[in-house]
């Protein structure tokens, strides 16, 4: 853990700390991300989790439209442009360790590229897997492949 995120263990209250330090002091991996876990903001649904590079961050908290990092095209990924399916940021926090960020966002439509709400549908329970929700729309229609 670094000192910052140590010193901000025993911070005051609504103490308010620069951006830049907290986000210099935040712990991404080797490949310069950090899991990011969305979550709905007035349900408290888990929807998905996506990884985010400092960049993706920054602009997510700029714009307050959810930006990920796309590990398998190698680039910033705005969630919804290909599916329309959009996340606005409600509000941003680091875990204690600096090293997982939540965002409470406003989704639109699904948050899975399967087209369920929630990326999380395979409850495990006990010796078996159990589809756990249907999707709202198909996913070749999502995606305009029908």
């Amino acid at each position: 853990m670094s000192d910052t995120f140590k010193a901000l263990e025993r911070a005051d209250f609504d103490s308010r700390h620069p951006l830049a330090v907290i986000l210099d002091a935040a712990r991404f991996n080797a490949d310069g991300l950090m899991p990011a876990i969305a979550q709905q903001h007035d349900s408290g649904e888990v929807l998905m989790m996506a990884w985010m590079n400092r960049e993706a961050l920054e602009e997510t908290l700029r714009t307050g439209r959810v930006c990920y990092w796309s590990r398998s095209r190698g680039k910033l990924w705005r969630k919804g442009e290909s599916s329309g399916q959009q996340q606005h940021l409600r509000t941003a926090a680091l875990d204690c360790d600096g090293d997982t960020l939540l965002l409470q966002v406003d989704q639109t439509g699904p948050a899975c590229h399967s087209g369920r709400r929630s990326c999380f549908y395979v409850a495990l329970e006990g010796d078996e897997a159990r589809i756990a929700s249907a999707p709202l729309i198909d996913p070749d229609t999502l995606y305009g492949q029908t």
